[in-house]
C-alpha cells in the first residue's frame, strides 16, 4: 500500500504518544497507565473501583494489575465505600497526589505543545473526525454484524 490507511495513522500516532508518555513517566519510575489512573481518581473523594475501569477505558484485569502495582508503590489505598458495603473506594495517598500533579503536568504540557503547533480550526476538525470515528465504531456501522446463519 502506497497510501497510509487511517488505521495506520491512528495506531502509529498513538504508539508514539504512548512511548513519549512512558519515557516521561519513566523519569519518575512510573508508567503511562499509572499516570492515567492517577489523573482519573478523584483526589478528594476517591473513586469507586468499579467506576475507574470504564472511566479509563480499561479492562478489569488490566486495571487490577495496575491498581495492585500502584498500591505496592504507595500511590493509592483501598477503603470501604461507606455508601456501598460491598464496594471499595480508591484513594490517593499523599505520594499519589504528588505523582498525580506530575502526571497532569505531563498531559497539559503535551496539550499545550500541540495547541502551539496546530491551529484552532485544525484541532476542531481533528476532534470532529475522531468523534465521527468513535460514533461509527460505537454504533457498529463499520462491519456487518455476524448473523446466526453465518456461524
Amino acid at each position: 500500500m502506497k497510501e497510509k490507511t487511517i488505521d495506520y495513522i491512528l495506531r502509529s500516532t498513538w504508539m508514539a504518544v504512548q512511548k513519549m508518555y512512558n519515557e516521561e513517566a519513566g523519569r519518575k519510575e512510573s508508567t503511562m497507565a499509572t499516570g492515567f489512573a492517577l489523573i482519573s481518581i478523584d483526589p478528594e473523594e476517591g473513586t469507586p473501583s468499579t467506576a475507574l475501569g470504564p472511566k479509563m477505558g480499561m479492562e478489569a484485569t488490566s486495571l487490577s494489575r495496575t491498581l495492585k502495582t500502584m498500591e505496592g508503590k504507595g500511590l493509592i489505598e483501598r477503603r470501604p465505600n461507606p455508601e456501598d458495603g460491598r464496594g471499595v473506594l480508591i484513594h490517593l495517598t499523599p505520594f499519589g497526589k504528588e505523582m498525580r500533579t506530575f502526571s497532569k503536568g505531563v498531559v497539559l504540557q503535551f496539550d499545550d505543545a500541540v495547541k502551539e503547533n496546530i491551529s484552532e480550526e485544525e484541532l476542531k476538525t481533528f476532534n470532529k473526525v475522531a468523534h465521527t470515528i468513535m460514533e461509527l465504531i460505537n454504533s457498529k456501522r463499520i462491519y456487518k454484524p455476524i448473523q446466526n446463519a453465518e456461524l
